[in-house]
């Protein structure tokens, strides 16, 4: 009898040795590997959420960004309040005990403080190759999730956006990327989040002495005149965090401004909030490249 209960044990650890997966991804600080699929998320990087929205993923646990982010609101609604996106709830954490933290971006700062409680990683996305990291990105969710089918299907539309994308933008004129703040208003250049337009869809800089900095390099509507782009992309920071103030559109509709061949033209191109508090999502990414796309196509 104790032979037998002996023997159905070791056929029970075979089994489960046998269904686990141990799958590797690339991440901010270098490859992990991971047990695959993890039992239960907490996501702090906003970029991931949606994504992981996207391939029909279970969040266990998240930060408060609903009123940001409604659209994320599906996968929100049945996740337990961890935090925000500045500063993990770390006796939420201990208390929902998962196997898997993601941060990114701006819990990045908190890795070691939640690293403690989890196994955590790093899914900053890469500055300047924004769709690339987004796609790396469905792809390894989809490997760690048990989602490959879903996965592979939004890669491909993805990279058929991008192609599109990238068609329609070709030998069309230079182009100037903003953040509008209020009154004050930053210029990007080659190297963060929003310069996919200029370092993957090919858009060339109506400047390039612009650097490529986190924040920006401090603008005004006068260097928007001299720099006179024929297309400006444009990203409300007041309306992308819920704030109350002039919203981009009332800013830059000035006599300077409405000089440049961008405003004659009409070619201004409003960017998603979500560029600005979910970078590299999947949903982000589909919606900015339309955006762009649909406003190329028609010049």
């Amino acid at each position: 009898m104790l032979k037998k209960t002996l023997l159905a044990l070791s056929c029970i650890t075979i089994a489960v040795s046998t269904c686990a997966k141990e799958i590797t991804i690339p991440t901010a600080r270098g490859e992990v590997t991971l047990a695959a699929p993890p039992a239960k998320i907490a996501v702090f990087d906003t970029g991931s959420l949606d994504t992981l929205q996207a391939l029909g993923v279970k969040v266990d646990g998240a930060a408060d960004v609903a009123k940001l982010l409604p659209y994320l609101k599906p996968t929100l609604d049945s996740a337990k309040n961890v935090g925000t996106i500045f500063e993990p709830n770390l006796e939420a954490l201990n208390e929902l005990k998962p196997d898997l933290i993601i941060v990114g971006t701006r819990t990045a700062k908190k890795f070691d403080d939640v690293s403690a409680i989890a196994k955590t990683i790093d899914l900053t996305d890469n500055g300047n190759k924004l769709v690339e990291s987004g796609i790396q990105r469905i792809d390894s969710f989809g490997r760690l999730f048990d989602k490959q089918a879903a996965a592979d299907k939004l890669k491909g539309e993805l990279e058929t956006l991008l192609k599109d994308t990238k068609a329609a933008v070709k030998d069309k004129g230079n182009g100037l990327i903003i953040l509008v703040n209020g009154g004050k208003i930053s210029a990007f250049g080659s190297g963060y989040r929003l310069s996919f337009i200029h370092d993957e869809l090919g858009v060339p800089m109506a400047d390039p002495s612009i650097k490529g900095t986190g924040h920006g390099q401090p603008a005004s509507f006068e260097f928007i005149e001299k720099t006179n782009p024929d297309w400006l992309f444009v990203l409300d920071r007041i309306s992308a965090i819920g704030e109350e103030g002039k919203t981009a559109k009332e800013v830059l509709d000035n006599e300077l401004v409405r000089r440049t061949k961008a405003w004659k033209n009409g070619n201004v191109v409003y960017l998603s909030s979500a560029s600005y508090l979910a970078p590299g999502g999947a949903e982000q990414l589909k919606t900015d490249l339309n955006a762009i796309k649909t406003a190329f196509e028609k010049k």
